[in-house]
């Protein structure tokens, strides 16, 4: 059967590569993103989601275009040691982290409910385990994992499920623009991976896909850590 899934941050990286994954088995893709993506496979909407009035044009959307599902993909990091922490980047971090996915579901929850099948993935990050100058970052995504839990328990006889996925160290190009080949960084991340490799766009959307699926049907409230034994190994990068 044909669902309508709504998905931000969708033109690039996880996103686009979970874009491509459920356009392949039929659904149709309403993606929210800052930049057009030529061969995205769907409908793509051109929107910041860092900006103030970001939620509400995206609930319009959602209104004007009834969707099935939804993952909140999208996400603002900013490197930020202790000390130098500003109120107003953590105000910006927890905003474009936080309030585009609430605002998302806002408007989606009642037409879900109203048809008795719903799906709503948000896209969390290893770093809820604690991460070297990743304070609001950290904070916003430790944040989305509490969104689930509590959605997943309010919605629980609604049709609707609720869960997140917490990706490790992904081959994407916002990691190797901070993190290049043969740099420090990679070392410092590879390190943390018992697999010793990091995971690939396609292997996260895989593990979304199956969440947005009916296969799906009888878990809730859960979040999936997708990082090659990670979050059981060294649990802090």
């Amino acid at each position: 059967m044909q669902r309508t899934f709504l998905i931000t941050g969708a033109s690039k990286g996880i996103g686009l590569a979970l874009s491509l994954r459920l356009a392949a088995q039929g659904h149709r893709i309403i993606g929210i993103a800052r930049h057009r993506s030529d061969g995205f496979p769907g409908t793509l909407h051109a929107l910041d989601l860092s900006t103030q009035d970001a939620g509400r044009r995206l609930a319009q959307i959602v209104a004007a275009d009834p969707v099935d599902g939804i993952v909140n993909n999208v996400g603002l990091v900013r490197a930020e040691p202790l000390g130098a922490i500003e109120a107003e980047t953590l105000d910006e971090v927890l905003r474009t982290n936080l309030h585009p996915a609430l605002a998302a579901v806002q408007a989606a929850v009642p037409g879900m409910t109203a048809r008795g099948w719903g799906r709503i993935v948000n896209i969390s990050s290893l770093t809820i385990l604690g991460a070297v100058e990743r304070t609001s970052y950290a904070a916003a995504k430790a944040a989305l994992v509490s969104f689930t839990r509590s959605w997943a328990l309010e919605l629980a006889t609604s049709g609707i499920t609720v869960n997140a996925v917490a990706p490790g160290p992904t081959e994407t190009e916002l990691f190797r623009a901070n993190n290049a080949p043969g740099s420090a960084g990679e070392a410092r991340y590879l390190s943390g991976v018992p697999m010793k490799r990091f995971g690939t766009p396609q292997e996260i959307a895989a593990a979304v896909a199956f969440l947005m699926s009916d296969d799906a049907a009888f878990i809730t409230g859960q979040t999936l850590h997708v990082d090659g034994g990670a979050s059981i190994g060294k649990a802090s990068f």
